[in-house]
């Protein structure tokens, strides 16, 4: 029995021990951050913002509209019943000609005291202008609901890729800061070193106290900007803000740009979806005239009806209760004459709708060319930017390094450095903020071509 104790207790710890196991490698699963490239950050946030899933409900959706109007031009059937019991039957004033009995005055009652009815009827328009106009109009609500959600896509896209740019430079910022807090951090050891020996004013060891700690403060401010580009970044991806990302280590490249190419503006995405507007708008004014045409419908109806001096169901001739059937057959046809001009009123209130929008397709269309030549012009004006502040970047990390092993040799004083370093870190900020320039423009020049969909390739 002792070994059977012994053994069960040692199982016991063993499991103990692997659950323990599963539970850390879980918690190291669910904190390990998810390293994220451009595309994969654009193809999530196409996948769970919810201003895409949104716009394909709305695809979606606009289906069902179609079927809607679909069913005005189908015909309507519906079957309905009732039951009504005759307490007291209305007498009627009747002829005693008819009865026998000339120059008198019956009063007969007339029905029976329950009856019953159960029928099918049937509604089915032939003619009616606005039906067909609808079913054009909802076709084309279709249409614009997908150059809709294509529109939201790249709107999306384009927040997806300014913000994942916006947090690279940061990232890039917050590493130059850490490299010259660490070179400082060694220079003011060095300093505290000599000022420990005799060698050193303690004078230069307190401006190198100060001056590492406002870089101490940029990294912190740094880190918390990061960390809120970051959050934002997470948000327009529709991506759990508690989820901890990495950016890869891979630099962003100035790659070369066509920039004699002129597209299309009245291709782009937004002047299409004016476009399908200015379609719906027409259709609208078409069925306000619609008004202006006569309908035809016609009707058909099939009814039961049982009659007797008790409840007719189930019950027979023999109890006094008859059932009968009857139908009907029948055709309507509305002509509009004269509404007070209300009609005219609104079609002209339809066209006024329409030279609305297309002054907007002219205004839109000069903003996109607007917007395409503005990409163009910083791109160029970042390129140059970008050469010279790679070149100034390189110059300021040569005049760092030569200052620094000159006032370890005593030739240069410790104002030196710090200019020298806070040089450095200038040009290093002013070479990222004109590649996020750079990166920024690029995004609006695709976007000009409408090629915005190529980032997630």
């Amino acid at each position: 029995m002792k070994i059977i104790d012994d053994l069960k207790s040692y199982l016991r710890k063993e499991w103990a021990f692997l659950m323990a196991l599963l539970a850390v490698g879980s918690a190291a699963a669910q904190t390990a951050p998810r390293e994220l490239t451009l595309k994969d950050a654009i193809n999530y946030a196409l996948e769970n913002k919810a201003e895409a899933k949104k716009a394909k409900l709305s695809i979606e959706n606009s289906e069902y509209q179609i079927q809607e109007v679909r069913a005005r031009a189908l015909p309507t059937i519906s079957a309905s019943g009732n039951l009504t019991y005759n307490p007291i039957l209305q007498l009627n004033a009747l002829p005693g000609d008819f009865f026998g009995a000339p120059g008198t005055t019956i009063l007969a009652p007339l029905g029976q005291e329950w009856v019953s009815t159960a029928g099918v009827n049937l509604n089915q328009t032939i003619f009616d202008m606005s039906v067909f106009t609808g079913l054009k109009a909802a076709r084309s609500t279709r249409e614009f609901y997908q150059v809709n959600a294509q529109l939201t896509e790249e709107q999306v896209i384009e927040r997806v890729a300014n913000n994942y740019y916006q947090v690279y430079v940061q990232r890039q910022q917050l590493s130059v800061i850490d490299s010259t807090y660490a070179n400082t951090s060694q220079v003011r050891d060095i300093i505290k070193g000599q000022y420990d020996n005799g060698l050193a004013k303690k004078i230069d060891l307190d401006r190198m106290n100060v001056n590492l700690s406002n870089i101490n403060t940029q990294r912190v401010q740094l880190k918390n900007a990061l960390q809120l580009q970051e959050n934002a970044l997470k948000f327009y991806m529709g991506m759990p803000i508690e989820t901890p990302i990495m950016l890869p280590e891979t630099e962003f490249s100035v790659t070369p740009l066509n920039l004699n190419e002129t597209p299309d503006s009245t291709n782009r995405t937004e002047y299409q979806v004016l476009k399908k507007q200015e379609r719906l708008l027409y259709f609208n004014k078409k069925s306000i005239q619609a008004a202006y045409f006569p309908t035809l419908s016609v009707t058909a109806g099939y009814n039961y009806i049982g009659q007797g001096p008790e409840l007719p169901w189930f019950a027979k001739p023999s109890d006094g209760v008859y059932w009968s059937d009857f139908s009907t057959l029948g055709a309507s046809i509305n002509i509009p004459i004269f509404n007070g001009f209300g009609t005219r009123s609104r079609v002209r209130q339809a066209t006024i709708e329409l030279k609305n929008i297309e002054e907007d397709l002219k205004d839109t269309k000069l903003s996109l060319d607007l917007a395409f030549e503005n990409a163009k012009t910083q791109i160029n004006n970042s390129i140059v930017t970008i050469n010279s502040q790679k070149e100034n970047v390189k110059l300021a990390q040569e005049v760092l390094d030569d200052t620094q092993n000159n006032y370890q040799n005593g030739l240069a004083t410790l104002t030196d450095l710090l200019d020298a370093e806070t040089s450095y870190i200038e040009a290093q900020n002013n070479y990222t903020s004109a590649l996020l320039d750079f990166k920024l423009a690029e995004v609006q020049l695709i976007k000009a071509k409408g090629e915005l969909r190529t980032l997630t390739n």
